[in-house]
């Protein structure tokens, strides 16, 4: 609607306020055109009347020449001459002049020239007497008729029609006038108001623009006025608001990257306990708690926060204050500091940190194992090192044998010792990424030959078979051969410890697409499923009721584990009580 717009609400309001002067002038205009009429006709009958007078005073037998006057007066312009003595003289036909008499001599206004005292003049309605219908308007005039002869007044008299159909004509003139005035208007008002607002149609186009995150448009500058100020002003408005929704933008993506590698999780709440914010760590705290507190076949799709986290929610915001608790979730454990925000009058809301604690809780644990284990491994060997040479000092050994047992014993105990501690310093470097390999091209055939020869001895003495499987035994792989037979040799010596007499131990290879995948599977006692994710840890022995005759330190498999992995391969093992344990790994082909 045009009405609704700035262009057709200004134009409505010039058009009213020029229709309101040009209506305000036309009726002064035409109030002025009718009385400059009736002054004009006034005059025309004033001087009808003086020349009257005149032909009067010139002529004394002026009623012959009457007629002649009468003829030449204006048509529509009655003349009647009363004298003082009733004689009427009028240039009407057919009229009463007795009732002519009656209405000059009655009428309070105009009887005033028969007394000689003055003009008159009046506006009246037109009396049937005078030839009217006691409905149109007239002018009457008059002026005393004083000569040496006669005394009385002589009156002129015309309808207001004939005064008004000049007026008419002038209206018509004026009325076309202001029609064309307000057609002129109209169609300049468009003109101007159009260009007026279009910098402001342009400047509304710019905005949307805005609104829907184009910064980069600008207003077109097309005039030095306050509407080229306006749009200057707004294409200034929109750089800035570029370059604050740039910097937001920036801001933003800091934030986020900061917290996307961050390691604790980070969660935001608002006042009603709803999840804002979070990162990676703290998607994965959600997913565990959702787990233990809802059906898995019916995820949580809430932005609640959860049960958990809902109760310190609460104590935080209530007490206005920081709270730390712990929380196992799924068999991890975290530490949640949470903090409450705040705005310029309340709390707002939170923000939670957690932190996994899961991992050095783990390590912190091998760490008092492992400190527990080395004391409980060498405190064994140092005791009986130290009880043999107490006997051997005191001579409770007689013999020379029996000193030499002794003395046997001490080496023995001594070598385990050196073991355990190479084997310490060893694992030491490959942990800390200083493993050093000496790889050469080894066929694969020759080398497995070696370490069935190797544990042949020992296989017969437990009874147990030992045998090798190979589908291509004549293949080369690169790879340290002095670790590698570390690795076999603590595979098959743990697979012939925990297999029982009549058992079987196999060693297999076979060739796979990016390398090669050995195996070696005993029938031994097996692996519980509880016991299998830590084998490969250091000191964990899977029979810790076992004799140390030849239970090894526990750390041959975590050796083992690292050597393949500095060749870079992978290493996994199942198993079943009662039915054997399957180790395999993978070294990958030379690039």
């Amino acid at each position: 609607m045009i009405w609704k717009s700035v262009v057709g609400k200004l134009w409505l309001t010039i058009i009213l306020l020029f229709s309101f002067v040009l209506f305000i002038l036309t009726v002064l205009l035409l109030e002025f055109f009718h009385n400059q009429s009736m002054q004009e006709a006034e005059q025309s009958l004033f001087m009808t009347v003086n020349q009257v007078e005149t032909v009067i005073r010139e002529h004394e037998d002026y009623a012959e020449v009457l007629d002649i006057i009468w003829e030449t007066t204006d048509e529509g312009v009655g003349v009647v001459i009363l004298l003082n003595d009733g004689t009427v003289y009028t240039s009407l036909r057919d009229a009463d002049k007795g009732e002519i008499k009656q209405l000059f001599r009655n009428d309070e206004e105009l009887k005033s020239a028969l007394s000689g005292k003055e003009k008159v003049k009046e506006t009246t309605y037109l009396p049937s007497v005078l030839n009217g219908d006691d409905v149109t308007q007239a002018t009457i005039v008059g002026i005393p008729l004083n000569t040496n002869r006669e005394d009385g007044a002589i009156y002129a008299f015309q309808s207001v029609d004939s005064s008004e159909s000049t007026s008419a004509s002038t209206t018509k003139f004026i009325l076309i006038a202001v029609l064309a005035g307000i057609i002129l208007t109209t169609v300049f008002a468009f003109f101007l108001l159009s260009r007026v607002t279009a910098p402001l149609r342009r400047l509304k186009e710019g905005a949307l623009e805005l609104s829907r995150g184009k910064f980069d448009m600008k207003v077109p500058i097309i005039s030095n006025d306050e509407i080229g100020d306006l749009s200057r002003t707004f294409n200034q408005m929109a750089k800035q608001l570029k370059h604050n929704i740039s910097a937001l933008q920036e801001e933003k993506e800091n934030l986020s990257n900061i917290l996307s590698s961050m390691a604790d999780g980070v969660i935001t709440f608002n006042r009603d306990g709803e999840i804002l914010v979070t990162n990676p760590p703290a998607e994965d705290f959600l997913s565990y708690i959702q787990m233990d507190e809802s059906d898995l076949d019916v995820p949580n799709t809430t932005s609640h926060a959860p049960e958990k986290l809902l109760s310190l929610f609460q104590e935080v915001k209530g007490s206005e204050t920081t709270k730390i608790t712990e929380m196992t979730v799924q068999g991890h454990d975290w530490v949640i500091l949470m903090n409450p925000l705040y705005d310029a009058q309340a709390v707002r809301g939170a923000v939670a940190v957690l932190r996994d604690m899961t991992e050095e809780r783990r390590l912190d644990k091998m760490r008092k194992d492992f400190i527990a284990n080395v004391s409980h491994e060498l405190r064994t060997p140092i005791a009986m090192m130290q009880g043999y040479s107490e006997a051997i000092i005191d001579d409770i050994a007689q013999t020379p044998e029996e000193k030499k047992d002794m003395a046997q014993v001490i080496y023995d105990e001594s070598l385990r010792m050196g073991r355990l501690v190479n084997e310490l310093l060893d694992l030491a470097r490959m942990e800390a990424g200083h493993l050093s390999l000496s790889k050469s091209e080894v066929e694969i055939g020759c080398f497995i030959d070696r370490i069935v020869k190797k544990f042949k001895g020992l296989a017969k003495e437990k009874q147990i078979k030992i045998l090798a499987e190979m589908d291509q035994a004549d293949s080369v792989l690169f790879f340290d051969p002095d670790r590698m037979e570390q690795v076999f040799t603590n595979l098959v010596d743990n697979a012939l410890r925990h297999t029982p007499q009549g058992g079987e131990v196999r060693i297999t290879q076979r060739t796979s697409e990016n390398g090669t995948v050995f195996e070696i599977k005993d029938t031994g006692v097996g692996i519980s499923a509880e016991e299998l994710p830590f084998v490969f840890e250091r000191f964990y022995k899977v029979d810790k009721a076992r004799t140390r005759g030849r239970s090894g330190t526990g750390l041959g498999l975590a050796i083992v584990k690292n050597i393949i992995y500095g060749h870079g391969g992978k290493i996994e093992v199942t198993s079943k009580l009662g039915q054997g344990t399957t180790f395999t790994f993978f070294l990958p082909a030379k690039k």
